[in-house]
């Protein structure tokens, strides 16, 4: 199965802000039950992602002015993202690989679409299985082949 066959309202909601933004508004959003908030520039393309383990770590050695600096020099630059023509397959494995429980789709310039949860991705799979395991039983079965 592809990442576009995955039905939209599955998406977890995607949340964005600008890389200019304040650290604290990048709070703000991950205190409303949000995982995960794509950073974008001013092109609406996204250049990192921020965590509130990222806003956490800033907090813990922040002083005065640093608690005020900007998202962009918090977040996490190298982000792993999927598109809609990957196997959801592929995506799975790569969001264990890197122990991700979100990950943003992009369309082929980088602009963010969804998010999609470990939770979500998992479930389809295992509902294309479920799937695959019935249509086998039929088969061995005989059912719908005579």
């Amino acid at each position: 199965m592809f990442v576009e066959n995955i039905p939209k309202a599955v998406h977890a909601k995607l949340v964005t802000i600008g890389d200019d933004s304040a650290l604290m508004e990048a709070a703000k959003l991950l205190t409303a039950g949000t995982d995960l908030v794509v950073v974008c520039d001013s092109d609406g393309i996204a250049c990192g992602v921020v965590t509130k383990t990222d806003i956490v770590k800033q907090m813990s050695v922040c002083t005065g002015a640093a608690c005020h600096c900007p998202v962009s020099t918090v977040m996490t630059r190298a982000i792993v993202v999927c598109r809609e023509q990957d196997l959801l397959q592929d995506v799975s494995e790569r969001m264990k690989a890197r122990r991700l429980k979100n990950i943003p789709l992009v369309d082929g310039r980088n602009r963010p679409l969804a998010v999609l949860t470990a939770r979500t991705v998992l479930s389809v799979l295992l509902g294309d299985l479920e799937l695959e395991e019935a249509q086998l039983v039929d088969y061995v079965k005989g059912v719908g082949y005579r």
